[in-house]
């Protein structure tokens, strides 16, 4: 797991565990044998791109250190309905107990993973990459980000402190577009990059003048985000330029054809679809 940061992984999945556990699972408490032991695996309910099958795992692990997950698709593998995508097997009240955080993460992460890699597959051909946003689930920004990344993604900004981007209205109260740039540039220094949000030719040409190194474009149609490209290529070559906004499949090519460096979808993260997977659990 070289992305996933196991310590984080292993605080979030226990506060996972806690919010659903409570006090412990009193309905296979009161049914089960607390000794009996079953086997149960995940199944695949339509064609996905798989995700989250290191976090299922610490879910079962972290109720019982024995417990281990065997998968028979990687992270980042596309898969048909049908797939068995892992099984496992160990005391029935910790397969029980983790069967809903575990698909919870499975199914929400494969969903990322899974409209990421459409979008993706939407731009081939062209410059673009498909980037994701700070818009994430609350406690899932590890988890969903890496999920991208399986998608064919490339990550955004972790958190405010990774990056500065000043937008229209921190702009305002700055003084002007030049006035924030040209502090933040005194400010940091040369070790962070500053992206703009621009709206015209001429706010794209005021910021790279004011030492931007990333213009973000949002609210233009892709032939007007290409005219603005164009102007932008002649001032510099060396700037990237980032357009956002009401990106969808259904226009992500021709925004992707304007020429951008980078696209990023809130689509990935805020209101993605759940995959449909199963987890079928049996006495053994």
């Amino acid at each position: 797991m070289n992305w996933l940061d196991e310590g984080a992984l292993y605080s979030s999945i226990g506060l996972f565990l806690r919010e659903d556990l409570g006090r412990g699972d009193i309905t296979t408490q009161s049914v089960l044998a607390r000794n009996a032991r079953a086997r149960g695996r995940f199944v695949a309910g339509e064609k996905m791109v798989v995700a989250g099958l290191e976090a299922a795992e610490e879910v079962f692990a972290t109720l019982d250190p024995q417990q281990q997950l065997e998968a028979f698709a990687a992270d980042g593998e596309e898969v048909e309905a049908g797939k068995v995508i892992a099984r496992t097997s160990g005391f029935a009240d910790v397969l029980l107990a983790g069967e809903r955080v575990a698909l919870n993460l499975l199914q929400h992460l494969s969903g990322v993973a899974t409209v990421t890699r459409q979008f993706v597959r939407a731009v081939e051909g062209t410059s673009a990459k498909i980037a994701d946003t700070r818009k994430t689930t609350p406690g899932l920004r590890m988890l969903e980000k890496y999920a991208v990344l399986l998608g064919g993604g490339v990550n955004h900004r972790y958190g405010l402190d990774d990056g500065v981007c000043i937008k229209a209205n921190l702009a305002g109260i700055a003084g002007g577009l030049r006035a924030a740039v040209k502090s933040a540039r005194a400010t940091i220094g040369h070790v962070h990059m500053i992206a703009v949000e621009v709206a015209n030719k001429s706010e794209a040409a005021e910021a790279i003048e004011a030492g931007a190194n990333v213009l973000v474009v949002d609210g233009l149609g892709p032939a007007e985000l290409a005219d603005l490209i164009g102007h932008v290529r002649d001032l510099s070559a060396q700037v990237t330029v980032e357009v956002s906004g009401s990106i969808t499949l259904e226009n992500v090519r021709a925004f992707a054809e304007a020429g951008p460096n980078l696209i990023r979808v809130d689509a990935l993260t805020q209101s993605v679809k759940a995959m449909a997977i199963g987890f079928q659990i049996q006495p053994g």
